[in-house]
């Protein structure tokens, strides 16, 4: 899955507060795909007439408001997340790290999946909240806001409900990150030049590549885990699901049993186009918090322009950066100190 570029002229918390509010951004502005996204996955009735009828007959029956249910769950997911991930990731490429400090690609991709689980773990419950918000008629709601459900699922069916259908998160992390060594490991192929050389569109488009094929493989295991997560004897219509399951394998049998194959890729039209406006504007957002930091940090000179401040050293962190600036005031004050008894 793509991802933004680190950048060490920020600290960890502008890292994680860039990546978070670039996400929360980028989220809010494609919620309407992903709501359908899962509507088709959990099999609810609004999208069983094809990808555009859905946006109908979505609003026909909830209102502008039903295409950004579970929007406030997504997003407060993304900064535990994102920390998480972060950490989880550096420790275990750390780990892997030969005496130069060199990791292989698909150590580093596999690394990645393996944080994403932990992230997973973590904030999974929230997840779990997204999906029952979105698949319900918000006009007529057994869930109202994120802390209600959360403690309605907890209190009426359990705390290992807020992890229904987890194991299928880590099944799913092998085909994506498979599917991501596979693009990243023929780029040069394909663009006819070392991955040194890409450009930032070059990279973009990479990065969309990758996320299209990763979690075109790993789809089925996603919708099966939508259908686990919605699955309640508690709610109207057992939740929306289109299918009667017992258990994970179960989902799968009676899934391909009774919808086909081909349906374990409901919503997939609406993933893949929302790529695209999704990333562009993930990386759009990072990109400007990121100038917002480093002019805060002193290394350009406008938050509205790349520029770099002449005679400062890029290569020092903001910290070390941070300890000059600290020193060479010091000095100056000193030196201006001494001129002034010299006066005297």
């Amino acid at each position: 899955m793509t991802s933004v570029k680190k950048d060490d002229r920020l600290t960890r918390s502008q890292s994680v507060l860039c990546g978070g509010f670039a996400g929360f951004f980028s989220k809010t502005a494609t919620s309407p795909l992903e709501v359908v996204k899962i509507k088709s996955q959990v099999g609810t009735f609004h999208c069983k007439r094809g990808f555009l009828q859905s946006f109908l007959l979505i609003y026909q029956y909830e209102g502008l408001r039903g295409f950004w249910k579970g929007n406030l769950a997504s997003c407060l997911r993304l900064f535990p997340y994102s920390a998480i991930q972060l950490a989880s990731y550096k420790k275990i490429v750390h780990l892997h790290m030969d005496e130069q400090g060199f990791i292989p690609q698909w150590r580093a991709i596999i690394a990645g999946g393996l944080a994403g689980v932990a992230a997973a773990l973590a904030t999974y419950p929230l997840e779990v909240a997204e999906t029952r918000l979105i698949a319900q008629n918000c006009r007529q709601p057994t869930y109202i806001g994120v802390a209600h459900t959360l403690s309605k699922i907890s209190s009426s069916e359990g705390l290992l409900a807020l992890y229904r259908g987890f194991s299928l998160t880590v099944l799913g992390a092998f085909p994506f990150s498979l599917g991501c060594y596979a693009v990243y490991m023929n780029l040069d192929k394909f663009w006819q030049e070392p991955p040194a050389r890409f450009t930032p569109l070059q990279n973009f488009i990479n990065g969309c590549l990758a996320a299209g094929v990763a979690q075109t493989l790993s789809y089925p295991f996603e919708t099966v885990k939508r259908k686990m997560q919605a699955q309640s004897a508690h709610l109207p219509h057992l939740g929306g699901v289109d299918v009667h399951f017992t258990g994970v394998i179960d989902c799968f049998i009676q899934v391909v049993k009774n919808k086909g194959v081909l349906s374990l890729w409901n919503g997939l039209t609406a993933n893949t186009i929302k790529i695209v406006p999704y990333f562009g504007l993930l990386f759009t957002c990072f990109e400007m918090c990121k100038q917002v930091c480093l002019y805060r940090n002193g290394y350009i000179i406008s938050p509205l322009s790349y520029k770099l401040t002449p005679g400062v050293d890029q290569s020092l962190g903001p910290y070390e950066l941070e300890e000059v600036k600290r020193y060479l005031k010091n000095r100056n004050f000193g030196s201006g100190e001494s001129s002034l008894g010299n006066r005297w």
